[in-house]
């Protein structure tokens, strides 16, 4: 992988972890795209980069973090779901990783849902805030994020749509997200990282530190943006944006060109 391989990467993970539109499936597909398949290395940097992403959220919100107890209760019970869930379908999980028809199915299917909650939810005025919410709200929510297991899906899209069905307000939905994110991404990625210390190479390390520097200024620029554009237009347009990258992918794949991620 060359540096302006990695910045790509981590660019795609800065932009899209947080967005409705599915971080894992883009980085696939980048990945696919550039030639990447062979590097056994890639997967690794996609995985770790998240950190950064990760990071983010802590600096953004740092004062919405200064909160009462009930605040991390809510966030341990909608992360809970993840966590148990995780363990049981890892092996199948990793089996999908790297197919790209599942990211398209997934990404298809996946706009068609932003859409049909924009027109239901896209006049709706108010709403529940994060400490308005019930813990067995948070439980649900969580179990919506699990659906992101699924590559393509979007962890955040799921989350989000989670929040919005059970009476979150769309910005306080997308926070509660960002929120759930921090544990949930933060012990998935420290699990895998453990198991690939062994594999990266001291030259590697410089090249992992950029990918995180990247993706933490990144992911705070998108995550400010995203705010801002969801308060004012909903998620109509991820949602199209979702389908016309789905609908290309199965065009590219019916034309013969492999996008296949080993």
């Amino acid at each position: 992988m060359s540096w302006i391989q990695a910045l790509v990467l981590a660019i795609v993970e800065g932009v899209t972890e947080y967005l409705p539109i599915s971080s894992t499936g883009h980085l696939i597909l980048a990945a696919a795209i550039m030639g990447l398949n062979e590097d056994p290395f890639v997967k690794s940097f996609n995985i770790i980069v998240q950190f950064g992403a990760i990071l983010s959220v802590v600096v953004l919100y740092w004062r919405r973090l200064i909160a009462p107890v009930s605040f991390y209760l809510k966030i341990a019970v909608g992360f809970l779901p993840a966590a148990v869930i995780g363990l049981l379908v890892k092996d199948k999980v990793d089996s999908v990783l790297g197919s790209v028809n599942v990211v398209a199915t997934a990404l298809l299917l996946g706009g068609v849902a932003l859409i049909a909650f924009d027109k239901r939810f896209g006049k709706q005025t108010g709403g529940k805030t994060i400490s308005e919410m019930s813990y067995q709200d948070a439980l649900l929510i969580g179990l919506c994020q699990c659906l992101a297991f699924i590559p393509g899906v979007s962890r955040s899209a799921a989350s989000i749509l989670g929040g919005l069905g059970f009476g979150l307000s769309r910005k306080e939905a997308a926070e509660f997200s960002f929120f759930l994110a921090v544990p949930t991404l933060a012990g998935a990625t420290l699990i895998k990282s453990l198991k690939l210390v062994p594999t990266i190479t001291s030259d590697q390390i410089g090249i992992l530190i950029f990918g995180n520097i990247i993706s933490f200024v990144v992911g705070c620029l998108a995550i400010k943006t995203f705010i801002e554009f969801l308060a004012k237009r909903g998620f109509f347009a991820f949602g199209v944006y979702r389908i016309v990258v789905g609908t290309i992918i199965f065009g590219m794949l019916m034309a013969g060109l492999s996008l296949t991620l080993a």
